[in-house]
């Protein structure tokens, strides 16, 4: 912010940075394609609703870490609103045609929403690790090595481990200690404790339930994405080379707790 802006004084144009704000929306179709506009501004909105997703997400492991159970709910109840507000902004870029996306696709060139840094960091820090995804993480690509740093990191599910240890469960040291750059596993021991906790701490019970939120929050957004990309583009292979519908579909129903997903069938 400028000198002169600060003497001024803060206003609400100021303090949002609305000037450089608006400027960010740069069509690359000429003469620009109506529609393009909107392909921008959806992108860019869910990229700031990543970074705040992330922003909830570090202090809900924070606080796990913590023992501080309702402090995680409340941030984790947070994420859950923001995916449903993802999910809505869906049904406004449903209303851009196939023909009007083809329209301006080809100036993409390599960009594609596979490459969203943030997204993968969410996904990393949800648990859901797959060393496959690394071969469409070139190292050029913004944001690169924060989400590598990751996927080697513990995730939101580590933390819940540990949480459970401030809680007087006895979590086996082999499942404290994995490695955290690993997928996540089904335990039958922990899905024992999960079981106990559920039955005998109510307070517990709503936080896994809260859990679950964000694990169908998640499914049902990567649902909605699946269905857009298959009302735009069919069986195309993606902008930039990246897997298309049949990787999406792949991952629609893939669980960030499937520990607290196979206890379900034991009530």
């Amino acid at each position: 912010m400028s000198e002169a802006t600060e003497s001024a004084g803060l206003n609400y144009a100021t303090y949002l940075e609305i000037e450089g704000l608006l400027d960010l929306q740069k069509p690359r179709s000429s003469p620009a394609e109506h529609d393009e506009m909107l392909f921008i501004i959806i992108h860019q909105v869910h990229e700031l609703w990543f970074k705040e997703m992330l922003h909830e997400l570090d202090l809900a492991g924070r606080n796990f870490r913590g023992g501080d159970l309702w402090g995680v709910v409340a941030a984790l109840k947070r994420v859950r609103m923001i995916l449903k507000t993802l999910v809505g902004q869906v049904d406004i870029l449903e209303t851009m045609t196939p023909e009007s996306f083809e329209s301006f696709r080809s100036r993409l060139d390599t960009s594609s929403g596979f490459q969203s840094m943030q997204f993968r960091e969410i996904e990393f820090k949800l648990g859901l690790k797959r060393a496959a995804v690394l071969d469409y993480m070139p190292e050029h690509l913004h944001g690169r090595d924060a989400a590598l740093a990751r996927f080697n990191a513990p995730s939101l599910v580590d933390d819940f481990y540990h949480f459970l240890v401030t809680q007087g469960a006895d979590v086996p040291s082999a499942v404290l200690d994995r490695d955290p750059a690993s997928p996540m596993e089904s335990s039958e021991v922990v899905e024992d404790l999960l079981e106990q906790l559920a039955r005998n701490r109510p307070d517990m019970n709503m936080l896994f339930e809260t859990m679950l939120d964000i694990d169908e929050g998640l499914q049902e957004w990567r649902y909605r994405h699946v269905q857009l990309v298959r009302r735009t583009i069919g069986d195309k292979t993606g902008t930039g080379g990246s897997p298309g519908v049949e990787y999406l579909k792949k991952t629609v129903y893939e669980p960030a707790f499937p520990d607290l997903w196979a206890i379900r069938a034991r009530f």
